[in-house]
């Protein structure tokens, strides 16, 4: 398992913490999601082996939630 951390400056109420949070929960690999609102940041939990973050990128890309950048 890996965790990264997602920048995402669009982040500003609940509803996008649950937006963001149902777009990647599901995704296969995903194994956890925290959104921290005042940061601006996504955490992580995933399989690599499964999933990649240039695939979560894209899918908050398309909830329009881009990533600013990635972090460790």
């Amino acid at each position: 398992m890996s965790t990264v951390t997602l920048n995402v400056p669009d982040i500003s109420c609940e509803h996008c913490e649950r937006t963001i949070t149902k777009a990647l929960s599901p995704v296969a690999g995903v194994r956890s999601v925290h959104v921290d609102i005042p940061a601006k940041r996504v955490d992580v939990e995933y399989d690599e082996t499964t999933v990649d973050v240039d695939k979560m990128k894209a899918i908050l890309q398309e909830e329009d939630y881009p990533v600013a950048s990635v972090g460790a």
